[in-house]
């Protein structure tokens, strides 16, 4: 058993000073003691928050950073260049590249990630001649480095609405709804009783996914199992729906009772009044991007008024273009800002709970508050750096990024310290190896 003492602790955003954590041998806390003294053999921390949940992520879609602002464009040209990338992916390739964006995610404060993972099979379609290649390569390079990993894998049928799966995106199908509940069962007797690896499940969106073949999935999941959905991410995607069913995506999910507090949408930027009324009423999680929805030009997503009507906002770091939780939870309140014209739209303590407990819920991970129960995923941040010094530990949020993270531990123990991984690793000399074998 670990046990910490934490000079601040930050509880529901709000700082209490001398906190004494315990935790069992499984990993979650078992005792919490306020204004205690440290004792001999405790772990002496700085400022604490809860280990940050990653809510949505494209792993493969790293391999992008930094290569596509010369040309300009939009959303869909960004997307080409993306399916180029997927082409040149197979096992051994992903679970490099996989390893390395994990790495770079623990050391900057995700404790916790839910993969939104779609290129399940060889370029061409056809399936690997291991069961579940690319799958268990993602868990492997989970496991290699220490963080929870959610593999939310999605399904995948149709290269637009009304349209067949394009060359380049033969590698995400099935076939079938059938044929992609059939792979996510067996998947999930693979996976059964893994500390680090859960599965969840996704349907790509309203483009890519008929109304039978959501129907058919929703009847054939599990209940408990976290569901996800990319939603009305592009104006397009609002228009073609509108034409093909007289509904916008949030309309025609809710037509299928697809709308219930297990569901998150990712993205949901353009949106009705209606929309959002059905989203909050339903208790549906919203997962917003702000760096890649920045990134890509998406438009700055209604997150307040989300919230307001009553669906818990988390967060993402999806084309991982930049892998920074504190920079995410900067840009939900900076886009709301310069949306408004006001400032303090968020609180810190919002902010935080973004980045940390909603986005555990949303996976499906459980109550993450730092309470007796709660999983020991912590996050040291220091108070001393250029960045932070002099702020008061409740507005950390608004201060400090990825590079003010010291010490990450999962389950009670060590797994990142200072930029690098326990036992010496560093995520960039790991990029740089996935890199060169994907040639770039």
């Amino acid at each position: 058993m670990n046990a910490f003492w934490c000079e601040y602790l930050l509880v529901d955003g709000r700082a209490v000073a001398g906190v004494r954590l315990e935790a069992g041998a499984d990993g979650r806390i078992a005792r919490v003691q306020t204004g205690a003294a440290a004792e001999a053999a405790d772990i002496r921390l700085g400022t604490i928050v809860p280990g940050f949940g990653n809510a949505h992520s494209h792993a493969f879609h790293r391999a992008l950073r930094g290569q596509t602002h010369r040309e300009g464009g939009d959303f869909w040209l960004w997307r080409e260049r993306m399916y180029r990338v997927a082409a040149q992916l197979d096992p051994v390739k992903y679970q490099a590249l996989a390893t390395a964006v994990f790495a770079e995610m623990l050391v900057s404060g995700y404790t916790a990630v839910g993969e939104f993972h779609y290129v399940h099979h060889h370029f061409d379609g056809t399936p690997y001649d291991t069961e579940h290649a690319m799958e268990l390569a993602l868990a492997a390079a989970a496991r290699a480095v220490g963080i929870r990993l959610v593999l939310l894998d999605t399904v995948y049928l149709q290269g637009g609405i009304g349209r067949e799966l394009a060359p380049q995106q033969r590698a995400f199908g099935d076939g079938s709804a059938a044929g992609w509940l059939t792979r996510w069962q067996s998947l999930n007797e693979v996976l059964a009783g893994d500390e680090l690896v859960t599965l969840g499940a996704a349907l790509h969106s309203v483009r890519a996914v008929t109304p039978d073949a959501m129907r058919e999935v929703l009847a054939g999941l599990p209940g408990e199992i976290p569901l996800h959905i990319h939603l009305s991410e592009q104006p397009q995607e609002n228009a073609d729906c509108l034409a093909a069913y007289r509904m916008t995506p949030a309309g025609l999910l809710a037509s299928l009772g697809a709308l219930a507090p297990r569901l998150s949408v990712v993205h949901a930027t353009h949106l009705t009044d209606d929309d959002r009324a059905l989203l909050g009423d339903a208790g549906v999680s919203v997962v917003m991007c702000p760096t890649t929805e920045a990134d890509l030009g998406d438009g700055i997503g209604p997150a307040l008024a989300l919230a307001a009507a009553g669906a818990p906002i988390a967060l993402g770091s999806d084309q991982n273009a930049v892998i920074d939780p504190l920079l995410e939870m900067r840009g939900l309140e900076m886009g709301e800002r310069l949306a408004s014209h006001q400032r303090g739209r968020f609180t810190p303590a919002e902010l935080l709970n973004a980045a940390s407990t909603a986005g555990y819920a949303t996976l499906g991970l459980g109550r993450h508050r730092l309470q007796v129960g709660d999983p020991c995923d912590l996050v040291e941040i220091s108070t001393t750096g250029v960045r932070t010094v002099g702020s008061l530990p409740e507005q950390l949020p608004l201060t400090a990024t990825a590079s003010d993270v010291l010490r990450v531990f999962v389950g009670g123990r060590l797994v990142a310290e200072c930029g690098q991984l326990v036992g010496g690793e560093r995520p960039a000399t790991l990029m740089a190896d996935a890199l060169t074998r994907l040639g770039r």
